[in-house]
C-alpha cells in the first residue's frame, strides 16, 4: 500500500514569493524587472543593550526595506518572540504590493523586535522602545520622508507616541518630525479612526463583495451582510473592531470567536462587547459566561459558517488544517493567515477567499491619511465643516419654505451636521476599498488565467510597481 505524500508547509517568505511568481507569470515585463520587483531591497539588522533590572539585556531588531520605487516606505512594527529576518522581508513586500493595490503612495517596509512584550513592564518597555527608535533614526530608518513604521502585533499607540517623541528629540528643529510614525494617539498627532481603521477596512471589503451577486454566487452566498454567521480568530485590535462593526452595524451573527486559551462558541450570536471587556478584564476567554467555552481553539476554525475570519498570526490555516474548514468564505484580516499551500487546498474545495492584501489595507491607508495630515499641520474638516453646517441649514430652510412642511428634529441634527475628521477618515476609507476591490475584480474576471482575488490582487499591484519601476528608467 502506498504512504500518503506529505507536503512541507511553505514559510511565510516562500509563500508569498509564490503568490508572486503566479501573478508576475501575466505580467509582460521583462525576467529582469520581475527579479528586482520581487526581491527585498535591504534588511537592517541590529543588536543593542539596555540596562534593565540590575543587568544589561541584549534585544535584536530588524528594518527590512523591500521597495523605494516611491518614498517614504511604510511599514508596521512587531513586537514578538517569532520576528526575524525571513518574517520581516516577506512583510515588507506584502506592504509594498497592498501599498501599490490601494493606491497609497509609499514603497513597503516593515521592522520589529525579538521579544515578548509581556515580559517587560511599561517603563521597561518604554527604554526599550526609545532605544530601538535612537538605532532606527540614526541609519534614517524612521524619518518623516524615507521610512514610516506604524503599529503591529505587540505594539500600539503607546509605542508609536514614544517613537515620535524620540525622534523628535533627535530633530527638534525638524516641523515635519510628528509624521515620523502613524497610528499615535490623538493627543500626540494621531488621527481620528487610525485604532478601528484595518477591522473598519475589513467591514468596507465586505460591504463591497456583498454589491456584487455574481461573486456571492461564487461564493454560495446570497442576499445581505445581515444573519450571516461570522467566525472570528482573534480578539485584538483588528479582530475586534471587524467584529464590532459587522455585528453592530450590519447584523451579522458572531457565532464563535476563538483566542489564545480556547474559544466562545454561540449559534445565537456573541456579545462582542461584552467578551471583550471579560478579555481585558480576566486576560483570556475562559469563563466567559455567556456561550460555551472550547478548549481546542483551532478546532473551532472548522465549524462551519458563512464567513471565517482569521484576525490573528500568520499561518493559523494551513495544509494541516485546510481540507476541514467549512467556511463559504475567508477574508483575511491577519497578514498572511493562510499558507500557500492551505490557499490550493481551500480554492480544489470551492472556499471563497478575499486575500490580505486588500481586506487588511485599511491600516495603511488611514496611517497614509495621517502622514498627509501631520505634514499639512492641519486636521481633515477643519476649514470646511462649518460652512457645509450653514449651506445644510440653508437649504432646509428653503425646503420648509417650499413645501410648507417641517422636518423632523432628529433628521435635522443629522442632515445639518459637517463632516468632521472621523467622518472624512471613514468616507476616504470606504472610497479606497471601493476602488481597489473594482480594479482587483476586475483583473480577476477579465484578465484570462486570472482564476481568484489572491492573484488578482498581486497583478494589480505588481502591474502598478512595474510601472513605476519604468518610469525611473528601468
Amino acid at each position: 500500500m502506498s504512504r500518503p505524500t506529505h507536503h512541507r508547509e511553505m514559510t511565510f517568505r516562500e509563500s508569498t514569493d509564490m503568490m508572486f511568481d503566479r501573478a508576475a507569470a501575466h505580467l509582460d515585463v521583462s525576467d529582469g524587472l520581475k527579479h528586482k520587483i520581487k526581491v527585498c531591497n535591504s534588511v537592517y539588522t541590529v543588536r543593542f543593550g539596555v540596562r534593565l533590572r540590575g543587568d544589561i539585556h541584549t534585544f535584536t531588531g530588524y528594518r527590512a526595506v523591500h521597495s523605494e520605487h516611491v518614498e517614504p516606505v511604510k511599514g508596521g512594527i512587531r513586537y514578538a518572540m517569532s520576528v526575524n529576518q525571513d518574517e520581516v522581508e516577506a512583510l515588507a513586500a506584502l506592504m509594498t504590493y497592498k501599498c501599490a493595490l490601494v493606491t497609497v503612495p509609499f514603497g513597503g517596509s516593515k521592522g520589529g523586535l525579538t521579544l515578548n512584550p509581556r515580559e517587560w513592564d511599561e517603563d521597561e518597555l518604554e527604554r526599550i522602545t526609545r532605544r530601538f527608535t535612537y538605532e532606527l533614526a540614526k541609519r534614517d530608518l524612521i524619518h518623516p520622508s524615507q521610512n514610516v513604521p506604524a503599529p503591529d502585533m505587540g505594539t500600539g499607540e503607546r509605542e508609536m507616541a514614544w517613537m515620535a517623541d524620540a525622534y523628535n528629540r533627535l530633530h527638534p528643529t525638524d516641523i515635519d518630525a510628528r509624521a515620523c510614525v502613524t497610528g499615535k494617539p490623538l493627543h500626540a498627532g494621531g488621527i481620528a479612526g487610525r485604532v478601528e481603521a484595518t477591522g473598519r477596512g475589513v467591514q468596507f471589503a465586505l460591504h463591497e463583495f456583498f454589491r456584487h451577486p455574481e461573486d456571492l454566487r461564487d461564493a454560495n452566498l446570497e442576499g445581505e451582510l445581515e444573519g450571516k454567521s461570522v467566525i472570528v480568530q482573534g480578539l485584538g485590535n483588528v479582530g475586534y473592531h471587524a467584529a464590532k462593526f459587522l455585528s453592530e452595524e450590519d447584523g451579522a451573527k458572531i457565532v464563535a470567536v476563538a483566542e489564545f486559551d480556547g474559544a466562545i462558541v454561540d449559534e445565537n450570536g456573541i456579545d462582542i462587547e461584552g467578551l471583550k471587556t471579560w478579555i481585558n478584564t480576566n486576560g483570556g476567554v475562559k469563563g466567559y459566561p455567556h456561550g460555551r467555552w472550547v478548549e481546542d481553539s483551532a478546532a473551532v476554525l472548522e465549524m462551519p459558517c458563512d464567513i471565517l475570519i482569521p484576525a490573528a498570526v500568520e499561518g493559523s490555516i494551513n495544509s494541516g488544517n485546510a481540507a476541514r474548514i467549512e467556511a463559504k468564505m475567508i477574508i483575511e484580516a491577519a497578514n498572511g493567515p493562510i499558507t500557500a499551500n492551505a490557499d490550493t487546498i481551500l480554492r480544489e474545495k470551492g472556499v471563497f477567499i478575499i486575500p490580505d492584501m486588500y481586506a487588511n489595507a485599511g491600516g495603511v491607508t488611514v496611517s497614509y491619511f495621517e502622514w498627509v495630515k501631520n505634514l499639512s499641520h492641519i486636521r481633515f474638516g477643519r476649514m470646511q465643516r462649518r460652512e457645509e453646517e450653514k449651506r445644510n441649514r440653508m437649504l432646509l430652510a428653503e425646503l420648509e419654505s417650499i413645501t410648507g412642511k417641517k422636518f423632523s428634529d432628529a433628521f435635522r441634527l443629522r442632515f445639518e451636521r459637517g463632516a468632521d475628521e472621523l467622518d472624512l477618515v471613514r468616507s476616504g476609507l470606504d472610497d479606497t476599498m471601493r476602488t481597489a476591490y473594482g480594479n482587483m475584480r476586475t483583473a480577476w474576471r477579465e484578465k484570462d488565467g486570472i482564476e481568484d482575488l489572491r492573484t488578482a490582487a498581486y497583478y494589480v499591484a505588481l502591474q502598478d510597481v512595474a510601472t513605476s519601476y519604468r518610469s525611473l528608467g528601468l
